[in-house]
């Protein structure tokens, strides 16, 4: 993995404009907003071709951390879910804990970046990056 991207917060989309994604057995919800800002993103770092890559680490305040990377490539375990403006990837381990999420990119006076409401996590940190699963269930994968 390479870069990564800037902050998640708590803050979740009420938009209409949204797509949602399905790879075999993982959902994901994309705003039009998040789905044009790494566009963005992904062509001002030079990567106009790579893959937003979003997964799931062990760490955190809650158990579990969201992460997003640009990706140059996918790995043959990888979900990929194509979309107008970019391709978002998900590796095998994180589906579990992704499946059903909304991705949104948020920009108000306190901070903007990306965020994730994912209805998998029964209680999260106030930073919003951290969560934990009703069961624990799922294996995060290691970061690297």
């Amino acid at each position: 993995m390479t870069s990564l991207l800037p902050g998640m917060g708590p803050t979740i989309s009420k938009s209409e404009e949204i797509s949602a994604l399905t790879s075999d057995d993982v959902t994901v919800t994309v705003t039009e907003r998040a789905s044009s800002k790494a566009k963005e993103l992904l062509a001002s770092k030079g990567f106009p071709e790579a893959y937003l890559r979003v997964f799931v680490v062990g760490g955190g305040c809650s158990g579990f951390q969201y992460g997003m990377s640009i990706a140059e490539s996918a790995d043959d375990t990888d979900k990929i879910i194509e979309l107008e403006h970019v391709r978002v990837v998900v590796d095998k381990d994180s589906v579990p804990m992704i499946s059903g999420a909304e991705i949104d990119y948020v920009e108000d006076l306190m901070k903007s970046g990306f965020t994730i409401h994912n209805p998998n996590a029964t209680s999260s940190c106030a930073c919003g990056s951290s969560f934990q699963t009703a069961d624990g269930s799922g294996v995060a994968r290691p970061c690297s």
